[in-house]
């Protein structure tokens, strides 16, 4: 009975999760305090059973300092094999497309690498001087400065392959410039510049776009749908700016709220936010670049996630009562 408890004991602690998460072993650090720290993260059973195995096996006194990429799907069994190693793993993060550096920095912690506010810290106050593509640095009173710093929409939604021994927030983030120069600027340069617009312009409406869009198909419709509102020196109504600005991403925006004296409140003042509001998608930034002209003004989203497009005030009123009922 003992047996086949010990042996139960070894097993994954959720063998449906393999998402690979970072774990560090301190220099000099005891198994006791490894087996600790491993029940603390979620990846072993039991510190009592992960020690005895470890000394049954002859490893007790060998297991490796380093960063290491773990999931819950490996035995206790298996991470000793690793932490024997000494081999550090490289594992894939994901960064979806419409992410935050805020949302950016949570996912990296989640993964276990790094700190709390060190992608943002870093985002702010890092030298990225090397790439010239990013707008200038705002004043340090300015309203987009305090919020998401000149880097936000220039981090291109990818997956990258990760070292944790290798992790730090700089790299992390020139990694993601590095793509988004290969992937945009450079891509869609001539696009960019035929488009009259700057590129600064062109992301930051493409996180307009990112955040609007439920479907491939409506982004250029959307696009071509804001690029006339700015033309025409219409406010542009996107709440999602103002979402932004409040960090208030999915409760309902209240009257106060849409009343904000900020230059992200879309509905009160004229022209784009200050900076991109997400990192967009390649397929935004297409859209951005390649809008569809049409006679629409206006669009909503029924609760379905079913676009509806209209011409005037009127009949935009019309749609929201029938699709959302106000």
């Amino acid at each position: 009975m003992f047996g086949l408890w010990f042996w139960h004991a070894l097993w994954p602690v959720n063998s449906g999760d393999a998402k690979d998460v970072s774990f560090t072993v301190q220099p000099g650090e005891s198994i006791g305090i490894i087996a600790a720290n491993l029940k603390d993260r979620g990846f072993i059973r039991s510190p009592w059973v992960f020690k005895t195995y470890a000394r049954i096996t002859g490893v007790a006194g060998k297991l490796q300092a380093g960063s290491f990429a773990l999931s819950p799907s490996a035995s206790s069994a298996d991470i000793i094999v690793v932490l024997h190693s000494g081999k550090t793993q490289e594992f894939l993060v994901t960064i979806p497309e419409g992410y935050t550096v805020a949302d950016i920095d949570a996912l990296f912690v989640s993964k276990g690498l790094g700190k709390p506010g060190d992608i943002i810290e870093c985002a702010f106050r890092c030298d990225f001087s090397s790439f010239d593509f990013l707008p200038a640095a705002p004043a340090q009173g300015g309203e987009a400065f305090k919020i998401g710093s000149r880097l936000e929409g220039y981090l291109f939604p990818e997956t990258y392959s990760v070292s944790p021994a290798d992790y730090g927030p700089k790299f992390a983030l020139e990694r993601m410039l590095g793509t988004f120069r290969e992937r945009i600027v450079v891509e869609y340069a001539s696009d960019i510049a035929k488009s009259g617009h700057t590129i600064h312009e062109t992301i930051t409406m493409a996180s307009l776009v990112e955040e609007e869009s439920r479907h491939d198909e409506e982004r250029a419709q959307i696009a071509g749908i804001l690029w006339k509102r700015l033309a025409n020196k219409v406010a542009l109504g996107v709440d999602a700016t103002t979402r932004y600005r409040l960090n208030k991403k999915r409760d309902v925006l209240t009257k106060t709220d849409v009343e904000i004296d900020s230059a992200y409140n879309t509905r009160r003042t004229q022209g784009l936010p200050p900076s991109p509001i997400a990192n967009p998608s390649e397929a935004s930034v297409i859209a951005s670049l390649n809008p569809i002209e049409s006679q629409y003004w206006y669009y909503l989203h029924d609760p379905s996630g079913v676009i509806h497009y209209a011409v005037t005030n009127d009949e935009h009123n019309v749609n929201r009562a029938r699709y959302l009922g106000r």
